[in-house]
């Protein structure tokens, strides 16, 4: 089975790394994820497929037990592909597998 969401978010860069882009996925959708995906990988992340426009990936999307909402990072080949930076929104889908 498999989850799929489609949002749309506006890209920001990391605090730490500022040429790095992230988007948050949606409260919600976190909370299904969290809800549907309880075994999480190192730094509470969990592997996904993501499609932004025309370009399609496999990423993780990262979240501790504490954070409210998952951030998706956004890789620079889709940003430039995809003409979008900071302050850009974009429609997300992402696709979770589900055991």
């Amino acid at each position: 089975m498999e989850l799929v969401f489609t949002f749309t978010a506006r890209l920001y860069p990391w605090e730490s790394n500022p040429s790095i882009r992230f988007v948050d996925v949606p409260i919600d959708e976190s909370e299904d994820i969290r809800e549907f995906v309880p075994s999480r990988r190192s730094a509470g992340s969990v592997p996904v497929k993501v499609r932004i426009g025309e370009t399609q990936w496999k990423t993780s999307v990262f979240g501790g037990k504490n954070a409210e909402s998952f951030v998706l990072p956004i890789k620079k080949a889709v940003r430039v592909a995809e003409n979008i930076d900071i302050g850009d929104s974009a429609e997300v889908t992402i696709t979770v597998a589900v055991d």
